[in-house]
């Protein structure tokens, strides 16, 4: 393997970050959720600026991507960098290109001034588990995620 290569997407890459989200969603069994299309990935990512996406490439191709956006702590006093998604193509894992995605993550999170670095992770999903507690990332088994979308949004927000 070379030496593994990033590169921020551009506003031309909105049906290459569809489908690697499309991938992620298949691989979690979850593609039946994914109603995002690339006018919404081109309208949130790129026109209103809302999040950033990085590529990992092995031999010029994109076989591994990180959508990241930022958040702010008020124990911090500062923003943080929130990992949404962190994808690898099945015949490229193994091979660093998810911890180069992560050590990229890092970086750009400790060249920005942010105070951390978290993303959620599918109870299921030993592997990924695995994989982040190999780098010393830390569950955090005191927080419960909660949510409201959809139409119990809409009715909140009446």
């Amino acid at each position: 393997m070379d030496q593994i290569k990033y590169r921020f997407a551009t506003e031309a890459d909105v049906g290459l970050i569809l489908q690697f989200i499309r991938e992620l969603a298949e691989y979690e069994k979850m593609l039946n959720e994914v109603v995002a299309t690339e006018a919404l990935l081109r309208e949130w990512i790129f026109e209103k600026q809302k999040a950033e996406v990085i590529f990992a490439l092995a031999d010029g191709q994109e076989v591994g991507f990180a959508l990241f956006f930022h958040n702010f702590s008020t124990f911090l006093g500062r923003a943080g960098i929130y990992l949404e998604d962190l994808y690898v193509k099945p015949e490229f894992r193994g091979r660093g290109y998810g911890k180069g995605l992560l050590k990229q993550l890092a970086k750009i999170a400790v060249d920005r001034g942010c105070g951390r670095l978290e993303w959620w992770c599918l109870d299921r999903n030993q592997p990924s588990i695995d994989f982040y507690l190999s780098l010393k990332a830390e569950p955090m088994k005191d927080w419960t995620v909660y949510r409201i979308a959809g139409n119990t949004l809409a009715e909140l927000a009446k």
